[in-house]
């Protein structure tokens, strides 16, 4: 018989061992994110593969706030994090500090994410867009590369924690290899 394991059992590291820790060379990049409970679950989703960091860009929410706590159960406080007015502004920081930018979006010559292959020891910043508008094309026209998550049914979008995560997870992959 399997037994679901307890949480003591889990072996979960502490609020300061995961700031002592070595992270996975990936930056998060939240552009004008409306919904709190996605801000939450993208601090959750990071938290569990050890991103260097985020940055709320635009109208994207700042914790503490009580709808982002709700669904990103103390990762707030593991993962580093910074408010940054101007996407674009932070993109060119970025960038001069030799971090590769891959925007998340359907756009003309987008590499599809089971297609692209991250470099080994470059760090990567990866922007996830406004819930209806995507990504600014200002920002997507000075991204280095573009991905598209592939998709097979009539719809033709997923919910920002949910691509957060599915890219997330696999760019970890492809990192660890």
């Amino acid at each position: 018989m399997k037994r679901k394991l307890k949480n003591n059992e889990l072996n979960r590291i502490s609020v300061s061992e995961f700031k002592e820790a070595n992270k996975t060379p990936l930056i998060i990049i939240l552009d004008n994110i409306r919904s709190l409970n996605n801000i939450g679950s993208v601090f959750r989703t990071a938290d569990s593969f050890l991103i260097q960091k985020i940055y709320l860009c635009g109208i994207t929410a700042t914790p503490p706030h009580r709808d982002i706590n709700k669904t990103a159960l103390g990762s707030t406080d593991s993962v580093t994090w910074e408010y940054v007015e101007s996407t674009l502004d932070l993109v060119n920081k970025l960038k001069e500090e030799n971090v590769t930018i891959l925007s998340i979006e359907q756009a003309e010559q987008s590499i599809s994410l089971d297609n692209f292959l991250p470099t080994e020891n470059e760090t990567y910043a990866v922007i996830f867009g406004n819930e209806v508008k995507g990504v600014s094309q200002e920002v997507v026209s000075v991204s280095d590369v573009v991905i598209e998550i592939p998709q097979f049914g009539t719809k033709h979008s997923l919910n920002i924690s949910v691509s957060a995560g599915l890219v997330v997870w696999d760019l970890f992959v492809k990192m660890k290899k």
